[in-house]
């Protein structure tokens, strides 16, 4: 059976029908209705590429609750994490973390990247808990599992989380992560997971530059790595804070050294804003990377929610409409910039394929009822249609009623 979307309108605003099975198979002003078509009439909609979420923490999500942040920077969401994370069973693992992906697909993300924590304080709870979920998700929503090896906090810890990591990827985790910039000798960070993924043939996804310090420079050095060992597996960093505190000469600089790369770069407007600054009480800077910059480059820039309702991030909302937003009204991106960040910028970061209204294209679609680009984007349509792999995987209505008027539908 095709799929068939009716009178939707497209991102550069023309008003189509597009049929799909797998792949677009067609796209007209108008289609005629075929036997085996499931014909769905979204007139009203915006028919969006899927967003997908190139980097989230299924493994911590949904834990707010449990342990608050009481400082509310990095650092305390570290601690707080790690007070209860001891508790974490195999099954809370695997519930939450299926929870939290079940309210991004519904929301309209068709793919997800999340990293495990792995070290001395999780073993390899986490990884097995998310590889499970990645299995059990396959055909509803293309989870990637990312092995984040964590900075060593006490003596024989880095040996043994080099160890964890080589048995990580036997377990089959789909990347080698980590976070350089957490660890006392940052180049040791980086030629750990660096190593790992070069020799086991894995993409890499770092951690990179979380901190409002000027003198960070592991986005560089990671493209500087990348290029002069010509890895070619895939490499992406994220959150890359300390790039938009640099000197504009200096972010320029380093943002054609990543574009010449080919390293894809992730910003995380939410859990950055939630923890950066804190100590900057007047004329707090913003804690984004250097969205401008990176894109002036030509480099690939991908964004994504980051945690999910967590120490790290308590009002996240699974919601690609909220990274998108907030790269407009705090990283001046154009409406257009910021979903194409969220959907075809990540999916690149993912190396995935990118989702458009022509024929070819993967069926990868969020249908969002608005009268503009910019409601759309911005969340004010409720009313969403996921597609997936050319079928509706997921819908959403909602009833407004209004005292005095009639039930109207959002």
């Amino acid at each position: 059976m095709s799929l068939l979307l009716r009178s939707v309108t497209t991102v550069d605003g023309d008003l189509v029908d597009v049929r799909l099975d797998d792949v677009v198979t067609a796209v007209a002003p108008a289609l005629d209705p075929r036997p085996d078509d499931e014909v769905h009439d979204l007139a009203g909609c915006h028919l969006l590429p899927a967003p997908a979420e190139p980097h989230a923490h299924l493994d911590k999500a949904l834990t707010s609750h449990r342990a608050p942040n009481r400082t509310g920077d990095l650092a305390g969401a570290i601690e707080a994490i790690r007070t209860i994370s001891a508790g974490f069973t195999h099954a809370d693992l695997v519930d939450r973390a299926t929870r939290a992906a079940h309210e991004y697909l519904a929301n309209g993300t068709t793919a997800i990247r999340t990293h495990a924590d792995l070290g001395a304080h999780t073993g390899l709870r986490h990884v097995r808990a998310l590889l499970e979920v990645r299995d059990a998700l396959a055909g509803l929503v293309d989870v990637q599992v990312v092995a984040l090896c964590s900075a060593p906090w006490a003596p024989g810890e880095a040996e043994d989380n080099a160890r964890l990591l080589e048995e990580a990827v036997d377990l089959g985790v789909d990347l080698v992560g980590g976070a350089p910039h957490m660890w006392p000798d940052r180049g040791a960070g980086l030629d750990l997971s660096f190593g790992v993924a070069a020799r086991r043939g894995l993409p890499v996804d770092l951690h990179t530059d979380e901190t409002l310090d000027p003198t960070a420079q592991g986005l560089l050095h990671l493209a500087q790595r990348v290029r002069a060992t010509g890895f070619a597996h895939g490499a992406t960093a994220s959150h890359c804070v300390s790039l938009g505190v640099h000197p504009l000469e200096v972010a320029r600089a380093t943002a054609a050294e990543v574009a010449a790369a080919g390293v894809g770069v992730v910003a995380l407007p939410q859990t950055n804003l939630y923890l950066q600054g804190r100590d900057t009480p007047v004329a707090t800077p913003r804690g984004l990377t250097a969205v401008r910059a990176l894109l002036d480059a030509g480099a690939v820039l991908g964004a994504g929610g980051d945690n999910l309702r967590d120490p790290f991030n308590p009002m996240g909302r699974a919601d690609a409409c909220e990274a998108a937003s907030l790269l407009v009204t705090s990283g001046h991106l154009s409406t257009r910039e910021a979903w194409d960040a969220v959907s075809a910028g990540a999916r690149r970061c993912m190396g995935l394929p990118v989702p458009a209204v022509s024929v070819g294209s993967v069926g990868e679609f969020l249908a969002v009822r608005a009268e503009s680009l910019d409601a759309a984007v911005a969340g004010a349509g409720t009313d969403r249609v996921v597609v997936s792999r050319g079928r509706v995987v997921a819908s959403t209505r909602v009833q407004r009623v209004l005292p005095g008027t009639a039930v109207s539908q959002s």
